[in-house]
C-alpha cells in the first residue's frame, strides 16, 4: 500500500496493486490498445487505423511494452507478403472484464467528450 499524508488525522492509503495498474494502464494508449485487441488479432496497420491520433512510433513502443509484460503477443506471418499480427495473451484477456466495467462506468458517469479514438 502507498500511504498518503493524513487527512483529518487519518492516513489515507492506496493499494499498491491499484497504483501499479493505473501507472501502467493509465499510460496513454495502453488501455486502448488492449481494448481494441479485444475484438481479435490485428496487424499493425489495422491497429493504427483503429486508434486515430497515435503515431506509428508510439504504437510500436506501446506494443513492445505490452508484449514485454506478456499482455500482447506478436506473431510473424510468413509471406509473401510477410505480416505481423498482435493479439491478447491469456494475461491480456484477463484484463477485459475490468476494462469493460470501466467503460460502462465512464458511459454512465462521465460526460461525452471528444476522445483520441475508440476501441
Amino acid at each position: 500500500m502507498t500511504t498518503c499524508p493524513p487527512v483529518g488525522g487519518v492516513p489515507l492509503a492506496c493499494p499498491g496493486g491499484l497504483a501499479r495498474a493505473f501507472a501502467f494502464l493509465g499510460k496513454r494508449w495502453n488501455g486502448m490498445i488492449i481494448g481494441t485487441l479485444a475484438s481479435g488479432p490485428a496487424g499493425f496497420a489495422e491497429l493504427s487505423r483503429a486508434l486515430p491520433g497515435i503515431s506509428e512510433s508510439v504504437l510500436s513502443d506501446r506494443l513492445g511494452e505490452l508484449a514485454r509484460v506478456d499482455l500482447v503477443s506478436r506473431t510473424v506471418r510468413e509471406g509473401p507478403p510477410l505480416g505481423v499480427s498482435y493479439q491478447l495473451t491469456e494475461r491480456g484477456a484477463a484484463l477485459l472484464p475490468a476494462l469493460q466495467a470501466l467503460s460502462r462506468w465512464a458511459d454512465e458517469n462521465l460526460p461525452a467528450t471528444t476522445t483520441t479514438g475508440g476501441c
